[in-house]
């Protein structure tokens, strides 16, 4: 079952019950805990455990590949280059594409794929029947370049789905920005819910402030062992 990803805690919180049930008919020996454990999976990519508050934040960002062909443009020079999962394809090797990691908002990189896939309607006539939604996981949409500009990686995409579906508009040129907003207000209730179900089935281990405080604890360590031994 593909659980429904909700930007507003409102919308989540009324149909947890729906979901649950809908959970139960597809996975008959399943529990709640199974669902709450899918979850959490679902949301705590976007979100981070904050040391200085001891509780979670928003955390709704990418890491994404900035690409560029140094000297090319410089001279005037126009192609069309495909990337795939971050690397350039047979016929642009020769080009010496390089790239810097940037962090974007995932309100950022849900505009970047919508942009795609409006270059790909005005260029094609494919549109008819379809709508956005249909080509957000199209491969060749999804990993066309234009000249220098972001790079996306088609697996790390896939984890982008959920939110993509529920963001992105059906119909348009632009992401909602208020929708955006709050979701990230949101976000932290959602996980806060979850939680909360999971301590009254005693799935400690699964929460989410759990897992990530946890997380964070062993970036922190590593780190510090980094330093210790570079010193």
């Amino acid at each position: 079952m593909e659980l429904p990803f909700y930007l507003s805690f409102n919308e989540f919180e009324n149909h947890y019950y729906d979901n649950l049930e809908k959970w139960f008919d597809e996975y008959h020996t399943a529990s709640e805990t199974d669902y709450l454990k899918a979850l959490s999976e679902l949301y705590s990519p976007y979100l981070y455990y904050n040391f200085a508050n001891d509780q979670l934040q928003a955390d709704a960002t990418i890491q994404i590949k900035d690409c560029f062909f140094p000297y090319y443009e410089k001279i005037g020079i126009s192609f069309c280059a495909t990337c795939e999962n971050g690397k350039p394809t047979k016929n642009n090797r020769h080009l010496n594409h390089q790239f810097e990691w940037k962090t974007i908002t995932m309100m950022e990189y849900a505009q970047h794929i919508l942009d795609k896939i409006n270059r790909y309607f005005s260029k094609n006539n494919e549109k008819e029947g379809k709508n956005i939604l249909d080509f957000i996981n199209n491969h060749e949409i999804i990993t066309s370049r234009e000249g220098a500009g972001f790079c996306v990686n088609y697996n790390q995409h896939q984890a982008t789905l959920p939110f993509l579906k529920a963001y992105l508009p059906v119909y348009g040129q632009t992401v909602n920005i208020a929708v955006y907003r709050d979701f990230i207000f949101s976000i932290v209730q959602i996980a806060e819910f979850i939680d909360h179900k999971l301590k009254e089935v005693h799935a400690f281990e699964n929460m989410i402030y759990t897992k990530l405080k946890s997380e964070a604890k062993f970036k922190v360590q590593m780190s510090q062992q980094f330093l210790t031994m570079c010193n």
